[in-house]
């Protein structure tokens, strides 16, 4: 599991745009977003890195917080 803060996600609009950047990154990918924490949490086979830069290419700032094998 990835945890990303995604501290500018602000409203259902952005969580559908981060949403969607990791569906094109990772089609299989499960993703669970905590508007409220400013959090996303990804089950993927993809690299966190790959997916920190598609939520960056959909213009936010993530941090990587952590990754759980």
């Amino acid at each position: 599991m990835i945890h990303i803060a995604v501290h500018d996600m602000t409203c259902g609009h952005c969580a559908s745009r981060i949403s969607k950047a990791v569906r094109e990154t990772d089609a299989a990918a499960r993703c669970d977003i905590d508007l409220a924490a400013k959090r996303v949490r990804i089950a993927s086979a993809e690299p966190a890195a790959a997916l920190v830069a598609a939520i960056s290419e959909a213009g936010f700032t993530p941090a990587l917080e952590k990754e759980v094998a």
